[in-house]
């Protein structure tokens, strides 16, 4: 809803709205080059002629940083909807294919062009409601791109105009902080906590984990073994060795030490797992083999 859009950002909508002749949503994104406009009118996304990508920002989402620079949280989960609820399949699938052409200006290094949205209803319920309308939608005369791309994390960070700047550490916790699905408190507390704090509430979470699936999980981080939890089935039978670590916006994933680097070589039965936002409602984690743990932690 505009009451949600920063005044600096609206005003910017509104300028464009009001400048240019009237064009509805379809019109708008047709003369972008997008040949299936009319079909496809409120997709998040597209591929436009010379396969140029189009994405929709929406303006309650958008983030002004202190030197006045727009950036936005991409969610990589597209399963989830912006206020922590689960989309239909149909929505998924959209959101999917949005991610798709997200990451694809990312891994080629290319810019995108972007679409400014306002809606008449919260994103979140926009997306449940069939017959939510767009309010205001614009064509923005700055590139966007993705200026990073964090698995880990399950989140990406779009920055319109120039690649010369990023938004800082405390600029993105407090962007996750106005924009958590599971509300002020827990950002607060995300922004409050340290990087063993995240680390512990992702050990919790593993526990329970495997806990509710029936498995034995034994917390064994004080032995210095190299992991931190120990996974066994019913009858005892070892299964995994598992090293935690927790990733939030803003907190950088902690390097493996020495000794786990040296279980890692050492056990076979060693994984890394990383949870993303685990102090939040919205945690979800990711196995890695020790192969793959470059992945998150480079040069690891």
């Amino acid at each position: 809803m505009e009451s949600e859009v920063d005044p600096k950002v609206l005003a910017v909508i509104e300028e464009k709205r009001l400048s240019g002749p009237r064009q509805s949503p379809v019109d708008i994104i047709s003369k972008m080059g997008v040949l299936e406009a009319r079909d496809k009118p409120f997709e998040s996304a597209w591929l436009a002629s010379g396969d140029s990508v189009i994405a929709t920002i929406w303006g309650e989402n958008v983030n002004v940083g202190s030197n006045g620079r727009w950036f936005c949280l991409e969610s990589l989960n597209a399963d989830l909807r912006a206020d922590g609820g689960e989309r239909s399949a149909n929505q998924a699938q959209r959101a999917a294919f949005r991610l798709s052409l997200l990451k694809r200006t990312f891994d080629a290094g290319q810019g995108f062009r972007a679409v400014l949205q306002t809606n008449r209803m919260s994103i979140g319920e926009a997306e449940r409601n069939k017959n939510a309308k767009i309010s205001t939608r614009v064509r923005d005369d700055a590139d966007w791109h993705v200026a990073s791309w964090s698995p880990e994390l399950q989140v990406a960070v779009l920055v319109r105009g120039a690649r010369d700047w990023q938004p800082s550490e405390e600029e993105l916790k407090a962007a996750r902080r106005a924009h958590s699905p599971a509300g002020a408190a827990a950002g607060d507390a995300e922004a409050a906590a340290s990087g063993e704090d995240v680390d512990s509430a992702a050990k919790s979470y593993v526990l329970r984990h495997f806990s509710s699936y029936g498995y034995q999980a034994e917390d064994v981080s004080a032995k210095g073994v190299g992991f931190d939890v120990q996974v066994a089935d019913k009858k005892g039978a070892l299964l995994l060795q598992v090293c935690v670590r927790g990733a939030s916006v803003g907190t950088p994933v902690r390097a493996l030490t020495a000794e786990e680097q040296a279980s890692a070589k050492r056990e076979k039965l060693w994984r890394l797992i990383v949870v993303a936002d685990p102090l939040t409602g919205a945690a979800q984690h990711k196995i890695y083999k020790p192969d793959e743990v470059s992945q998150v932690m480079p040069g690891a």
